[in-house]
């Protein structure tokens, strides 16, 4: 069964398809495909992990810097999302 990622790139509606085998999660993948670099983001990352006392401070990290790439509402789309109501 296909999954697919919806996201809001520059205020832009996208939709697209997801695997596991090829990213790690659906942040990543929606940013392999506007091209962005994430190479600074996923050491900082690394780095927020290993100071953080909780899950919140690294959640909030990707948040805010997606948010300042240019990304929002980057959400995974239910199997009932891709069906056209008849």
């Amino acid at each position: 069964m296909a999954r697919q990622v919806a996201y809001t790139f520059k205020g832009q509606a996208k939709v697209i398809n997801f695997a596991y085998d090829k990213y790690h999660d659906m942040y990543e993948a929606a940013a392999a495909a506007e091209g962005v670099d994430l190479a600074r983001f996923l050491a900082m990352e690394q780095q927020v992990a290993m100071t953080a006392k909780g899950k919140g401070a690294l959640k909030s990290f990707r948040l805010n810097e997606f948010a300042r790439m240019g990304f929002s509402d980057i959400r995974m789309l239910r199997d009932d999302d891709n069906k056209d109501p008849q």
